[in-house]
């Protein structure tokens, strides 16, 4: 099967293009690499099976291929706010030319949508019948809107079009290959405590989220992908600690030395996040397996490959 993966060198994209290519297929990876990078697809450079197109989305192109698992846009805090005018513009300009692909060469096409769909959530858990309460005017909306107006493409595509369609939710992912300065939770606080530095938790560390391992969630992906169940559906891992609970667990994984520093709480930071993945049990047979500690193990272990450590510990720390 001939597969595109737009954002493939990004950090689920790329896990995704692992599993793909072990599996036989041709893989065609687009990507602008604005947080995308070559050395994610090392393994395949060159590979007969592997194509690698740079390529911004917003921008039309003409590809045969039989599935489109799009996942092209900039997913942490950090770098949809950088411009938010170009990550808007990829959610609709770029879901349009992905649906339009589709449409051409009768493509089955999956949208990686978002937890931020449900915006700061007044229901706990989520399921995917709760319509969320989302700030159209704030500083995340370029993505959160966006996002949202990504899956109603995607639905009008399909009734009016009949384009087969399929939409994932994906909350809260972690990994190796996540960006040192991608600005999300897990990143960030490993990253801190392997330089020495305090990990920063911003409020009093008591909002919440629910943290999915990446090679759980690229099995979730790739069961929508291939099943009969449009979505959309929650792919995340129901598992719920707050942001201090996390910082505390990194802590002692990686340097107990550290401190933990608080900072005011970011503009429309959701306060609960935490997926109801009953669709993904019952239509996709899913659910994760990664545990957290597990997981963590893993993505410090990454990190401490890229990471320079602190020359020397600081002198005085308070420590959780």
């Amino acid at each position: 099967m001939r597969i595109l993966v737009t954002g493939g060198a990004g950090f689920i994209g790329s896990h995704l293009i692992d599993r793909l290519m072990q599996q036989g297929h041709d893989v065609v990876c687009l990507d602008n690499f604005y947080t995308g990078h070559k050395r994610n697809l090392q393994p395949w450079m060159g590979h007969h099976n592997f194509e690698l197109i740079r390529h911004d989305i917003t921008e039309p192109i003409r590809l045969e291929v039989d599935q489109v698992y799009h996942l092209a846009c900039p997913a942490s805090p950090v770098h949809y706010q950088y411009n938010p005018v170009k990550t808007i513009k990829t959610n609709v300009m770029g879901t349009l030319n992905m649906l339009g692909l589709a449409k051409r060469v009768k493509a089955r096409f999956l949208l990686a949508s978002t937890s931020e769909v449900y915006g700061d959530p007044e229901v706990h858990p989520q399921p995917e019948e709760y319509r969320g309460s989302v700030n159209p005017i704030g500083i995340r909306s370029c993505y959160d809107e966006g996002k949202r107006v990504a899956e109603t493409l995607a639905f009008d595509y399909h009734r009016q079009n009949d384009v087969d369609i399929r939409v994932a939710r994906i909350f809260n992912t972690y990994g190796p290959r996540m960006l040192e300065n991608d600005g999300r939770v897990v990143s960030n606080l490993v990253v801190q405590a392997l330089r020495g530095d305090a990990l920063t938790v911003y409020g009093d560390g008591s909002q919440t989220r629910s943290f999915c391992y990446v090679s759980d969630l690229v099995e979730g992906l790739m069961r929508l992908m291939n099943g009969n169940y449009i979505g959309p559906v929650n792919l995340g891992n129901p598992g719920e600690y707050t942001i201090l609970q996390l910082a505390q667990t990194i802590q002692q994984m990686v340097n107990p030395g550290t401190s933990v520093k608080f900072e005011p709480l970011p503009q429309d930071d959701p306060r609960r996040r935490k997926p109801d993945i009953t669709r993904a049990k019952t239509h996709l047979g899913w659910e994760p397996t990664i545990s957290l500690d597990e997981g963590l193990e893993r993505t410090i272990a990454d990190f401490r490959d890229r990471v320079t450590p602190p020359t020397s510990q600081p002198e005085s720390v308070a420590s959780f």
